[in-house]
């Protein structure tokens, strides 16, 4: 999940923090199948590429439950590791909202999920993509106060008129990340994890540009489209 810079209305059933119920027991058959066919298939890619405290997270958190996870459940598992909570919202929220939850250890996810028909592109962050790439890390200590400290340094930046760049930082890191470790290139940013063809583009192929992390670098490059194939290293 991540803020616009273009605040959408606030949906007539969202709470003033933008918040709503997961109504879990609304998902149908299809909806949780739709959930264990994506987890599977990371599932069976992110070995040996994806950063091990990624994997560590999915394990904790029993993420390979079958079905789309229960919110409440699954912050009772990660407020016992870190204190995080994960928090249902009906889509893409403002700046300022996204920020505070994000100080206040909460994480919000939309509680839809695609359409089979839209497994390898969805334009939107849906459940999986909000809790299967962001989540487990969420249960790394260090990982969980870097996030909270980036949710207050959002609100700083709200206040300067920074938000953009803050956006890039994000773009660059919790979204499409890598890291370097003893076992070399590993996967961390959510935007490739949850994705097929992000995991396998991101290491596999030889086009990406790999830049080691800058911070400079980073606030001066735009996180836009035109810009995904570049993959930093963080």
């Amino acid at each position: 999940m991540m803020a616009v810079t273009h605040a959408p209305t606030r949906p007539a059933q969202a709470a003033q923090d933008w918040t709503i119920p997961q109504n879990w027991s609304a998902y149908t058959p299809q909806d949780h199948a739709t959930w264990d066919l994506l987890f599977d298939r990371q599932a069976r890619l992110l070995p040996g590429r994806a950063a091990p405290d990624f994997i560590a997270g999915l394990d904790m958190l029993r993420l390979s439950r079958p079905g789309i996870p229960d919110f409440a459940e699954l912050s009772e598992r990660l407020m016992q590791a870190t204190g995080w909570q994960v928090v249902a919202v009906p889509g893409l929220v403002p700046d300022d909202v996204f920020f505070d939850h994000l100080a206040n250890r909460r994480f919000v996810a939309g509680n839809f999920i695609r359409r089979p028909d839209q497994l390898d592109y969805l334009e939107e962050p849906d459940v999986f993509h909000d809790v299967f790439g962001h989540v487990p890390l969420l249960a790394n200590p260090v990982f969980a106060d870097f996030m909270q400290a980036y949710g207050q340094g959002g609100l700083r930046a709200n206040g300067l008129g920074a938000i953009e760049r803050l956006a890039r930082l994000y773009w660059y890191t919790v979204e499409f990340g890598l890291v370097d470790g003893p076992d070399g290139l590993r996967l961390y940013g959510a935007g490739i994890v949850s994705s097929r063809s992000e995991t396998i583009f991101a290491l596999d192929d030889a086009s990406p540009n790999r830049v080691g992390f800058d911070l400079r670098r980073v606030m001066r490059t735009l996180s836009t489209a035109s810009t995904i194939s570049s993959r930093p290293i963080s």
